[in-house]
């Protein structure tokens, strides 16, 4: 599933933020500045319009410019590789990141962040006027995984934190993104090729959660107009960043063992099918699907790329690395991640995204295999050297 800063989450529990933020002048209007040199956004992204007035009988004085957006969970996987696009589509002053732990240096120096707990209303609220937000996409939840050992915090962090950017969307006005999950959907829907509009009943907290969140969305599109918009992400497959929490998270871990041991031992069985996608792919239809001029049909709407096994991915791996072996769980004691990735589909309809935003993925399995194994080749290579040039016998030696 999609990933997140689950550590962060747990570390901080339900802790609300004691101290207030910087005041603006030495916080927004400072950051403002800072990154008003950032380099000019491409001139084939979509603009905002942002009208003097409400009179619609008034003459017209309408002035483009980029929308400001807020990220929540932007430290994540998903997270950080959102808000590396969009700073390239709209200038790194007009994309705010947030999260409840240290940004790294690296980080920090790409454009302006603060500390943001989902479930602090009032302090959620002060980024959004401070920084003079237009969008905000929340990508703060426990995954599925972990939110089933922590159904407590589950509900607050997913329902709670959720429930306070649809009341700000309201408030102010704010084009919401929230992306779901395959988890929405539960054991007694088609498990194949399965369509937006379908039977769920989700068995899982993380599940229910997010389901809550799709109907809570529409519900707030229809009684009050917020602009929302979802997309439900399958496992979603990156180098760039370590698992955080969901039951789709062999597809990754697979290829650092691979790599790392030539071993790996799967959690799930060998004949698990699970509709996967490679991270760009992800970042590309939810940047089509979030940008998209004016709302859409649908407030959900599935994505998907490849369906795949454990077996299957690990076939595709030994054509690159023939001395790879998995093991698999012994059938009589079952992960307990197996229930939950038996209760979703295999496979998704996503033809309704396609029509209606455009949606093409660019990956299937056997160019993403070689991207992953080479991505995490390079990591691996890079690390030894940085350990070889770190020990002060073997550079005595080169010298």
């Amino acid at each position: 599933m999609f990933r997140t800063t689950t550590s962060s989450v747990l570390a901080s529990s339900t802790r609300m933020l004691r101290q207030p933020l910087m005041a603006p002048s030495t916080s927004a209007t400072t950051f403002m500045a800072r990154y008003k040199n950032a380099a000019a956004a491409s001139t084939t992204t979509r603009m905002f319009s942002i009208s003097s007035a409400n009179n619609k009988s008034a003459p017209s004085t309408t002035t483009p410019r980029h929308p400001r957006v807020l990220v929540t969970g932007s430290l994540g996987q998903l997270g950080s590789g959102l808000v590396k696009e969009l700073r390239r589509m709209y200038g790194s002053e007009n994309v705010v990141a947030s999260d409840i732990r240290k940004a790294s240096d690296e980080f920090m120096a790409t454009g302006p962040f603060v500390y943001a707990d989902v479930m602090n209303y009032s302090m959620l609220e002060r980024i959004v006027v401070d920084w003079r937000i237009d969008w905000v996409v929340h990508y703060s939840a426990l995954l599925s995984a972990v939110a089933e050992k922590n159904p407590t915090l589950a509900l607050s962090v997913n329902i709670n934190g959720f429930q306070n950017m649809l009341e700000l969307a309201k408030v102010h006005r704010l084009r919401l993104y929230s992306p779901s999950t395959i988890g929405a959907f539960g054991p007694s829907t088609p498990k194949d090729n399965t369509p937006d509009l379908t039977i769920m009943r989700p068995n899982t907290i993380y599940g229910i959660t997010k389901l809550h969140n799709e109907l809570m969305g529409e519900y707030y599109r229809e009684k009050f107009g917020v602009d929302f918009r979802s997309a439900r992400y399958p496992g979603i497959l990156s180098a760039d960043t370590p698992p955080g929490g969901g039951t789709t998270d062999y597809a990754v871990d697979i290829f650092h063992h691979a790599i790392r041991h030539g071993h790996y031992d799967c959690f799930l069985s060998k004949d698990t099918r699970l509709p996967m996608m490679y991270l760009s792919d992800c970042i590309k239809g939810t940047v089509d699907h979030l940008t998209y001029p004016t709302p859409l049909p649908q407030t959900v709407y599935n994505l998907a790329a490849v369906s795949f096994t454990p077996e299957e991915l690990a076939n595709e791996i030994k054509k690159h690395l023939p001395e790879f072996t998995i093991a698999y769980p012994d059938p009589a004691r079952p992960d307990f991640r197996q229930a939950i990735a038996n209760s979703w589909p295999a496979s998704l309809d996503d033809s309704m995204a396609r029509k209606d935003f455009g949606w093409k993925e660019e990956y299937g399995l056997e160019n993403m295999v070689k991207l992953m194994l080479d991505k995490i080749q390079a990591q691996v290579e890079a690390e030894k050297k940085a350990v070889h040039s770190d020990d002060p016998s073997t550079a005595a030696m080169a010298a």
